[in-house]
């Protein structure tokens, strides 16, 4: 004998919503055929495990296109109306089948139906505000890095190029004079390069804080401490291998920035961005470290950056045991940046591998 189940019903301006009490509902077929809805489904009702059926015929006109989805406890119905509105009953008769009752957890009077519309309404627009304002974060965001980058390449390639040039040129003499007609433009780029550090700290970029704060930090020393303030280190060859270095490293970094800015890639320029700075980075703090130990007995003998003592001792702490202390940290940066790049390049290619198969 086939049984009717408790059937549960509420409504929108726009769907009718039916809930049928049906434990572990198996077999279920549900449709809608000239906007009667006919149900049926073996599962555990009210009169334990059975087949159970019912049919509904809608009071206006529905679509024929029905939903269900099916839990351990119920067996949810979506109908959607043909036309929007709201309705007086649900069923043509005026008497309400014995089975079908309020879904009072879904039921809604239609004022407080149109409310949920404008509220859903307003939630959807304030989702596409957010959005908008995200998107347009986004595109300052890409303009802004895109144009740090590009500076940061522009002024790394005249570097590069302006050195090597003056190489073939006037060969070994182009070594000795190289702070003079190059240092205006690495000062640039080398204070400008903080830049890196405020976007890694402030998370415009993915990317550590440390590493970024190494490698400016260091640069900027060398640049500054040791080779600016130091007017006997300006003719030092050791200049030339260091700015040679930085820039040969950055003429590829920089590009490689620029195009993750609109997600393009360039297999060449990756492969260079990612295996180039393996023999670089390691002569660039050899250099950097040769720059250190020439400035020693120049600081020695100036006394420049001392630090001063009581009259009673009589003497002053030489700014060379900075120096000292310093480059114990320049190879321990050394190998914190060596890490974290290598990390890096195994990432990147490990990804790219893994696309690959």
């Amino acid at each position: 004998m086939t049984l009717t189940p408790l059937v549960y019903w509420a409504q929108r301006h726009e769907d009718i919503y039916l809930r049928v009490e049906l434990t572990d509902a198996q077999n279920i077929d549900v449709r809608v055929q000239e906007n009667v809805l006919q149900f049926r489904a073996q599962g555990h009702g009210a009169k334990g495990q059975n087949e159970y059926e019912f049919s509904l015929e809608f009071v206006l006109p529905v679509k024929p296109e029905v939903s269900h989805k099916s839990t351990q406890r119920q067996v949810n119905i979506t109908v959607r109306k043909e036309q929007r509105g709201w309705w007086e009953r649900m069923t043509k008769q005026e008497r309400k089948p014995v089975f079908l009752a309020p879904d009072f957890d879904r039921w809604l009077d239609e004022s407080d139906a149109e409310m949920e519309i404008r509220e859903k309404e307003e939630r959807r627009n304030r989702l596409k505000a957010s959005r908008h304002k995200e998107d347009q974060f986004v595109s300052l965001k890409t303009v802004f890095l895109f144009m740090y980058n590009l500076v940061q390449f522009l002024g790394f390639s005249w570097i590069f190029v302006n050195m090597t040039v003056r190489l073939f040129i006037f060969g070994q003499d182009s070594l000795y004079d190289t702070f003079h007609s190059i240092s205006d433009v690495m000062f640039f780029c080398q204070i400008l390069a903080a830049v890196e550090v405020l976007n890694a700290a402030f998370g415009v970029v993915r990317t550590g804080v440390v590493p970024a704060l190494i490698q400016v930090f260091g640069r900027n020393f060398i640049l500054f401490i040791i080779f600016g303030s130091l007017e006997e280190m300006h003719n030092r060859p050791v200049v030339f291998f260091v700015f040679y270095l930085w820039s040969a490293i950055e003429i590829f970094r920089y590009p490689f920035y620029m195009l993750g800015c609109f997600s393009t890639e360039w297999k060449t320029l990756t492969w260079l961005r990612y295996t180039l700075w393996i023999p670089l980075y390691p002569l660039g703090v050899l250099a950097e470290a040769v720059a250190v130990i020439q400035s020693i007995p120049i600081f020695d003998e100036s006394k420049l950056f001392s630090i001063p003592l009581p009259k009673a001792i009589g003497t002053s702490i030489s700014f060379s045991y900075v120096l000292y202390m310093y480059l114990l940290l320049m190879f321990l940066g050394l190998f914190i940046n060596f890490h974290h790049l290598y990390k890096q390049r195994k990432r990147r290619f490990r990804t790219k591998k893994r696309k690959a198969n």
